[in-house]
């Protein structure tokens, strides 16, 4: 069974937002990127927080069967990439959003959830 974009986007900011994720916005990319459909953008205050909030999401991905096709930076937890294919989540430490401020680069994408 294969999960759908979109109610992998929603799984995705659930479970983002159970670990009290902040600032939590999802963009749709398509027709602006071939990269997937959505990003996932978000962060929290600590490290931990930040390793709390991609771990969740990383479990919750899995048990939809989803594929986790990388994922990148938890060891550091300043910002975790977490690829699930037509959905990729940024998780960032909030010192890291403020200077990466990757919204402003896909400024063109559509906001379809804001938290």
């Amino acid at each position: 069974m294969t999960i759908q974009p979109d109610e992998l986007m929603k799984l995705v900011v659930d479970a983002a937002e159970d670990k009290k994720a902040m600032n939590l916005v999802a963009l749709s990319l398509r027709g602006i990127s071939l990269i997937s459909d959505y990003f996932v953008i978000c962060h929290g205050n600590s490290e931990t927080q930040v390793q709390a909030i991609a771990t969740e999401i990383r479990k919750r991905a899995e048990q939809e069967g989803a594929r986790v096709r990388g994922l990148e930076g938890l060891d550091t937890a300043r910002w975790v990439l977490i690829d699930l294919g037509d959905v990729v989540a940024h998780v960032f430490h909030r010192d890291e959003r403020e200077y990466y401020n990757i919204e402003r680069l896909w400024s063109d994408a559509k906001v379809v959830e804001r938290v």
